[in-house]
């Protein structure tokens, strides 16, 4: 994201706005994925998986070879049903994000929308359901990124909604998580979603895609946590160029519980670097959800975070990364590693 202005602001200060339309014209791929496309995707020869999944969402995109017709005399040959929605499952950071983004650019559509979870249920919860329902009608593409199965409601408004648009013609694609080296629940996350939608299970391929987390390839394991006077001077030389926050950890989490989740985006306009004084870690798991959504926007604006304190991938504890949210936090963790590093 390119910053419009230079100083210092607080995050906590801000109190966004946004309309239903705003959102629905905000639903494009992150700009890191502006140029995402297959040929850009560098499938990892070590997962034979990645590059049987590129082949195959590229056909679904309608990349692949078109089929024969018949002649005359001649039947056309029979091709295998296309269904109309595919579904990614995986570990963090192998690419997923990419090939759906690939799909969104490939896709020749009139209408067409891409946005994380969240991004849709927070539309319902903006606007209402039969408005989101009337707004979205009649799209040719749906991406959703980041699938979640962990909120029963969320799940069901989703579920629902998808299938109304099915049903008027809309093709899906979307992703979820599979944690990374997690014995024994490395393979269950397809038949999750399966079952979970189970209205929608028939509508969608379900396509496997193993490797590492390319976000811990090139950085060491850890989030960098700054001591406090190298903290003031980067954030100073970042103020000079670019609009930065600088905020203490515990305002920016009291004033997330006071924003909508729909509303995070607008919290991070124009910004250039994100400060966080004094880390800790959260005990609280609604402030901690919170605090996910929160970074999936900045990820997704790919603006560097500098903090003190706790390192950010300590921030969630061993009672939360055990739970039933463990995905999300795990997720979070990666990115945030991944920012602080940038």
């Amino acid at each position: 994201m390119t910053s419009t202005s230079a100083g210092i602001l607080r995050l906590s200060d801000r109190r966004p706005e946004v309309s239903g339309t705003e959102m629905l014209a905000a639903l494009v791929p992150p700009p890191q994925f502006d140029a995402a496309t297959f040929d850009s995707y560098r499938a990892d020869p070590q997962y034979p998986s990645q590059q049987e999944a590129k082949d195959l969402l590229e056909a679904f995109a309608g990349g692949g070879a078109p089929a024969a017709r018949g002649g005359l005399f001649r039947r056309a040959k029979k091709v295998p049903e296309t269904k109309p929605g595919v579904y990614l499952d995986g570990g963090f950071g192998v690419g997923k994000t990419h090939l759906l983004a690939a799909i969104y650019h490939a896709m020749q559509a009139r209408r067409k929308y891409f946005g994380s979870f969240i991004e849709y249920t927070a539309l319902v919860g903006a606007v209402g359901y039969q408005n989101t329902v009337q707004l979205l009608r009649g799209a040719d593409l749906l991406c959703i990124d980041e699938f979640e199965l962990d909120d029963p409601g969320d799940t069901m408004v989703m579920t629902r909604l998808l299938g109304e648009l099915v049903a008027s013609g809309t093709r899906l694609a979307a992703t979820s998580n599979t944690p990374p080296n997690a014995l024994g629940e490395g393979r269950f996350a397809a038949q999750d979603f399966l079952r979970e939608i189970h209205a929608m299970s028939a509508s969608f391929q379900t396509i496997r895609i193993d490797g590492t987390d390319y976000r811990q390839r090139a950085v060491d394991g850890h989030a960098v946590a700054l001591a406090p006077d190298e903290y003031e001077a980067t954030i100073a030389e970042a103020a000079a160029s670019g609009l930065v926050s600088d905020d203490a950890f515990a305002d920016v989490i009291a004033h997330l519980a006071t924003v909508h989740p729909s509303r995070y985006i607008r919290l991070v306009d124009d910004i250039a670097t994100i400060g966080l004084r004094d880390v800790t870690q959260l005990t609280d798991q609604s402030a901690a959800l919170r605090f996910v959504a929160f970074v999936d926007r900045a990820y997704d604006a790919q603006i560097p975070i500098r903090a003190t304190g706790r390192p950010l991938d300590e921030v969630f504890g061993d009672e939360m990364l055990g739970g039933g949210y463990r995905k999300k936090y795990l997720r979070a963790i990666s990115r945030l590693v991944a920012l602080t590093h940038s």
